[in-house]
């Protein structure tokens, strides 16, 4: 599991402009869920082979009692549980303030690993000007300028190396005992424990009507026909309004993990309540994880026509790039339509994993050009040559030619619709990379 990094401290420090430059983006929310995005973001970052997940949080006042100040307290309490090391960051120039004894205090008392990193460090010289905030007993400071880079890699380094994490051997062998792990996400409350449950034949899950009483990402070993699967529940992500009380860590953390980690996503929808703004962003991330995916509508007995009229419509304009996955509906509790289900996940992980030859996808490649052109672009129309496969969980194709930086996003879903069908990739992302040829003689003097 990829280690976690929350960034903590009080408003107007750096920590937004320090989580981009950890990211490395510009706009480096990977999960903006709703209910988070006031206090919390998610997102990814690496230093060498090693990647982990940064978290970044609203000013913290650990003593505030009510308004919003509170709830921020209480999603920065989270942050920092979810957190393998916690990075506590200061104003270099603006000094040590009250509220900076504050959260010192509250990380103390917690003993977790904790850096204490001081900001707006540029120019400075690192003796006078930072010793003041030795006195908050966290141990050495770190200078670091968010804004301009410097001591970020520093930062990275030291808190990776508190952890002590293995070295990341790529070139070891994985072996693959032939189980696919299949994660159930979704919204709280939308049965995703009484799915596994009803699936394993027993209460091997805790499962009752009250959102988020999974708190970790629970894994479960299970076969069916022969083919092993591994069952991964994930904790339910907060609607709207909703917050965190401090024992259930690593909800949110574990979810975006286990997504990660699986090879086939369950995207869990609620048929009473329709599609919201949170199964959108659940499922925004599963397509940026480039996770084969099956879509299931639990409750589908308990709405009617009208009901379920609706819940079309809503699917088709909420989650429109999901278009690729299988819809099935379904009533866990009644063990209503789940059959199907499980031909739809094993096709999704077999797209996923789908080998296409370079002779078959460049023959194909052909026949779509000569169906239909890509538009000119300026002076130059775009020429496709030839095609071949980039990898695999998800698929990639690669395809090589000249002027392909005019190729329009319009003509690639055009190509997506062909190399989809001749492969039935149904159930899976699939991703095609343009690669220019370089002219040889640019550079060279007539």
């Amino acid at each position: 599991m990829k280690p976690v990094l929350a960034l903590v401290g009080r408003p107007n420090v750096g920590k937004s402009t320090l989580f981009n430059r950890l990211t490395k983006s510009r706009d480096a929310i990977v999960a903006d869920y709703a209910g988070l995005t006031r206090d919390r973001h998610y997102g990814n970052g690496h230093l060498g082979k090693h990647e982990y997940i940064v978290i970044d949080t609203g000013g913290f006042e650990p003593d505030a009692h009510d308004g919003i100040y509170k709830e921020m307290a209480r999603q920065t309490r989270q942050a920092v549980a979810e957190a393998d090391v916690v990075v506590f960051v200061v104003d270099a120039r603006g000094g040590i303030s009250a509220q900076d004894h504050d959260i010192a205090n509250y990380l103390r008392r917690l003993g977790k690993p904790t850096l204490l990193v001081a900001n707006k460090a540029e120019g400075m010289k690192e003796g006078a000007q930072l010793v003041e905030f030795y006195e908050l007993g966290l141990g050495d400071v770190l200078p670091v300028s968010a804004s301009h880079g410097q001591g970020v890699r520093d930062l990275v380094e030291l808190a990776l190396a508190t952890l002590n994490l293995p070295e990341v051997d790529e070139d070891a062998e994985v072996v693959d005992d032939g189980s696919i792990k299949l994660a159930v996400a979704g919204r709280p409350n939308v049965g995703k424990s009484t799915l596994i449950n009803t699936w394993l034949g027993e209460e091997r899950l805790v499962a009752f009507d009250m959102p988020g009483t999974t708190r970790d990402a629970i894994s479960v070993p299970f076969e069916r026909d022969g083919q092993k699967f591994e069952l991964i529940d994930t904790a339910g992500l907060r609607r709207k309004g909703k917050v965190f009380e401090a024992i259930e860590k690593f909800s949110v953390v574990k979810t975006l993990q286990a997504i990660e980690s699986s090879n086939v996503v369950l995207l869990l929808l609620d048929a009473t309540q329709g599609v919201t703004d949170q199964d959108a962003h659940i499922a925004g991330y599963i397509l940026e994880s480039g996770r084969a995916v099956v879509v299931a509508v639990n409750k589908w007995d308990a709405v009617d026509s009208y009901q379920r009229e609706m819940l079309m419509r809503s699917i088709e304009t909420r989650l429109p790039f999901l278009k690729f996955a299988a819809l099935h509906f379904i009533s866990a509790k009644k063990r209503q339509g789940l059959g199907p289900l499980w031909g739809a996940i094993a096709q999704a992980h077999r797209a996923a994993n789908c080998k296409m030859s370079t002779p078959v996808l460049t023959r194909l490649l052909l026949e779509a050009v000569q169906f239909q052109s890509p538009q000119r672009g300026g002076m130059f129309r775009p020429k496709l040559r030839y095609a071949h496969q980039g990898g695999m969980n998800p698929p990639v194709i690669v395809i090589h030619g000249n002027s392909l930086e005019h190729v329009t996003d319009t003509y690639k879903r055009f190509l997506e619709g062909r190399f989809r069908k001749a492969f039935s990739l149904e159930g899976t992302p699939l991703r095609i990379e343009m690669k220019t040829s370089q002219n040889p003689y640019k550079d060279k003097e007539a």
